[in-house]
């Protein structure tokens, strides 16, 4: 691309970031406060329904099996028929789904709204990573990756409040704190799922608040992007499944969301403890503190990717301070070292994805970036579902730090594998060129 070019295409995406970013980033903060509010509300709903805590690691993870399963085609069938009508029936359906929890009074019934909740979130994040692939050159793809994952923690910052308030309510209309929390999420999800059938366009072709000559500049990067990656892409969707590129990143997702989610099930009751209180509305703003870091850390880390392109060091770092937060977390005693070491490990968690999504998606086009963004997110939802099991084993055979401390083995072993990560693909590359050779030969 020429300087002029790349003079011109500057202002479009900040343009389009402008416009497509704001909306995104709230579906994400209801996706993410949607299916992460459970920790709020563990010890009270535990409380109420008699759910132990096998029963609670179970229903909280069970949730991303219907998920996983459900990503490729969800993603398939997003770019068929456009991301504005897919999108919104996804959060319109699990935004039903979300405020019918408030009935889960028994196992049975919280195992089963989990999975609904996972069926029908399913293929809400990769299709929006996907579809930002069609908008954002991957020279600008962290930075804008990063402002939608400012959706994680400020589902904390803002949520986290907004549901400890909630259960503070207990009693309210006669229902539970935890039934009002469920019951207003997600009929907030609903109303944002039908905004969006009005406000988002499918592509950059259906962007009216584009200039003609905004739209032609756009296009011609996408394309030209496109085109360089036609040479190391897979060829066709059912290809990016087997993909070996895509399955070991696949595989790095997984400690990835792994370190998430087995914090994010129990940060509350674990600041709760630091501190001696219960969880409400003080433990809420305590947990919003925590998160705050994290937001610091994506736009740290999303500047340094993009501005110097050493995208895999910058995603290894991340991850692993992310060990380190979450290991100092349990081996530290004093509160405020702590506090400050569980929100080192939130924004290395948090900072590690967006730029770990430019190095897939710097590769995969078309149809295989559909397939392949889905399968590595599929893989990694599977963490969701492992996390909680595995730490809830952990504290049981090595005693309560047990758990954490296996959790930050998983994100150092991740780290590394993204660090490595440049080794691999100079492999991958070159057994297909070999085994493309001998196709055309034979």
């Amino acid at each position: 691309m020429t300087t002029t070019s790349t003079a011109n295409l500057a202002p479009v995406i900040r343009k389009v970031t402008a416009r497509l970013i704001p909306i995104l980033l709230l579906m994400y903060i209801l996706a993410f406060l949607d299916r992460s509010n459970l920790g709020f509300a563990k010890a009270a709903f535990q409380a109420d329904t008699g759910l132990s805590n096998a029963a609670y690691a179970l229903g909280a993870g069970i949730f991303f099996l219907g998920y996983a399963v459900l990503e490729v085609p969800s993603n398939l069938l997003m770019r068929r028929v456009g991301a504005k009508a897919w999108l919104a029936r996804i959060m319109i359906s699990w935004g039903i789904v979300s405020a019918l929890m408030m009935f889960a009074t028994n196992e049975p019934t919280f195992y089963l709204l989990r999975v609904l909740l996972g069926i029908t979130e399913a293929g809400f994040f990769p299709g929006v990573i996907y579809y930002l692939t069609q908008w954002i050159p991957v020279e600008h793809r962290a930075r804008v990756n990063g402002l939608f994952y400012f959706g994680a923690p400020l589902a904390f910052i803002f949520g986290g409040p907004l549901s400890g308030l909630l259960l503070d309510l207990d009693g309210l209309g006669g229902l539970h704190g935890w039934q009002l929390m469920f019951l207003i999420t997600g009929l907030l999800t609903v109303v944002v799922g039908i905004v969006v059938i009005s406000y988002l366009p499918n592509g950059p072709k259906d962007a009216r608040w584009l200039s003609e000559a905004e739209r032609a500049t756009l296009l011609a990067a996408m394309d030209s992007e496109d085109d360089a990656k036609q040479d190391h892409s897979p060829r066709g969707a059912l290809r990016a499944l087997a993909n070996p590129g895509v399955l070991y990143f696949s595989a790095i997702y997984l400690t990835i969301q792994m370190a998430v989610y087995g914090v994010t099930f129990y940060l509350p009751t674990q600041v709760a403890g630091v501190v001696g209180q219960e969880v409400g509305l003080q433990v809420g703003l305590l947990t919003g503190a925590v998160w705050t870091l994290a937001i610091v850390g994506v736009v740290v880390a999303t500047r340094i990717a993009d501005r110097t392109g050493h995208r895999r060091v910058v995603a290894a770092v991340a991850l692993g301070l992310a060990a380190l937060g979450i290991l100092l977390s349990v081996v530290l005693a004093q509160p405020v070292l702590v506090l400050l070491s569980l929100a080192v490990g939130a924004a290395g968690f948090i900072a590690v994805q967006p730029v770990f999504w430019t190095l897939p998606t710097s590769f995969l086009v078309g149809a295989a970036a559909a397939s392949g963004i889905a399968l590595i997110n599929s893989v990694g939802s599977l963490g969701g579902f492992l996390a909680p099991i595995v730490k809830n084993w952990a504290d049981g055979a090595w005693g309560p730090k047990g758990g954490s401390i296996t959790l930050a083995i998983i994100a150092a072993v991740g780290a590394v594998l993204i660090a490595v990560s440049h080794v691999v693909s100079a492999g991958v590359r070159t057994i297909a060129e070999r085994r493309e050779n001998v196709e055309e030969h034979s």
